[in-house]
């Protein structure tokens, strides 16, 4: 059972440029205070949260520097939990704060605080291996603590994924007809969002758009996804396009519910798309060596991609392939959408990320 004694948790994220990190720490935050928690956010770069996320912030939550100086650390030292995102290291004097804490309460609490390394999303196997594994740290300031691994995932084994308790009555509230009608989309244009790096078939996908058997309209984010198309769309075409602005993660959210097909790329927006419960691709963040394959390949079996949309991926991703990019066909987006749709009910029946995490909480306190 989830405990519902309210805690203090420190969370820490050091941002990456593609801002995917800030954004999944944005949301376990937000909805660690939406349940009675106590947040402290800390991040070296809260750049990104003045349209991600603006204020006012949730009760229970606070964003802070991060305290890599003493005048920056809690005067009531460390929260009753220490999450480290993504593998960041936590800076040297707060290690100390946790140090000290625990040898406070020490033999009580010999786990308090509890220090949790909230790894990276992946379908992969080792996940169910390593899910809630322990290390004991052996020098340094945290020398005899224990730290835990948790590792979001798409199975029972794993800690799961991130989902609002309030998600699902948002979505049912949500009219997809009347977000068109207010940015003058037509109910019968097909729908096509973009947030991507700089896929390898964008040229394709944009011609394939042009063209369909149906209108199209194109919605592009901004940064990287608006330079990768103004560079390959001709400067002629015939294609209607919204350059969009930055926005808040809930109108992020609207704008995949009103979509027709996704195309998404990092760890929030993949999860995101699922829960939209439309047709999706995702193009995974590309690594020098290749592993990002192996990971796409463990995601597309877990989510029983039928062989057009596995093709896809693969061309999306510039994976190597003989065979052309799929056109796209209301009967293909169709069969995706079915393919979405029956993963969202699968994983829906599992517990979510932060009712493990608070469960594991429970546990170890």
């Amino acid at each position: 059972m989830t405990s519902n004694r309210a805690l203090c948790w420190d969370i820490f994220c050091q941002v990456i440029d593609n801002l995917g990190d800030v954004g999944v720490c944005w949301r376990a935050a937000a909805e660690l205070a939406a349940r009675g928690q106590q947040v402290r956010l800390w991040l070296d770069d809260d750049r990104a949260l003045a349209w991600m996320a603006p204020a006012p912030h949730p009760a229970g939550l606070s964003v802070h520097a991060w305290p890599d100086q003493p005048a920056l650390l809690p005067a009531d030292g460390a929260g009753d939990v220490v999450i480290e995102a993504f593998g960041c290291t936590l800076p040297e004097s707060f290690l100390a704060l946790v140090a000290q804490r625990q040898a406070r309460q020490a033999p009580r609490a010999a786990q308090s605080p509890v220090w949790i390394n909230l790894e990276y999303l992946s379908a992969e196997d080792y996940v169910e291996r390593c899910h809630r594994l322990p290390s004991l740290l052996m020098s340094g300031a945290a020398a005899g603590l224990t730290r835990w691994f948790f590792y979001p995932g798409f199975t029972p084994r794993t800690g799961g994924l991130l989902r609002e308790a309030a998600l699902e009555q948002r979505q049912s509230a949500f009219d997809r007809s009347a977000w068109r009608a207010a940015r003058g989309i037509g109910t019968a244009a097909r729908l096509v969002s973009l947030f991507c790096y700089e896929p390898p078939a964008l040229p394709e996908l944009l011609a394939q758009l042009q063209t369909g058997d149906e209108p199209s309209h194109l919605l592009v984010t901004p940064g990287r996804a608006t330079d990768a198309v103004r560079a390959a769309l001709p400067a002629r075409a015939q294609l209607p396009t919204t350059w969009l602005s930055p926005c808040a993660q809930p109108a992020f959210d609207e704008m995949l519910w009103a979509s027709d097909l996704n195309l998404v790329r990092g760890e929030d927006s993949l999860v995101r798309a699922l829960w939209a419960g439309e047709a999706f691709v995702w193009q995974i963040y590309p690594q020098h060596d290749n592993a990002h394959h192996a990971k796409l390949e463990a995601f597309l079996d877990w989510l029983e991609a039928p062989p057009s949309l596995r093709l896809f991926h693969h061309h999306w991703n510039g994976m190597p392939t003989r065979a052309a990019l799929p056109v796209l066909t209301a009967r293909m987006l169709a069969q995706w959408r079915d393919c979405a749709q029956a993963a969202r009910a699968r994983q829906w029946a599992t517990s979510d990320l932060i009712s493990q995490l608070q469960q594991f909480v429970a546990e170890k306190s």
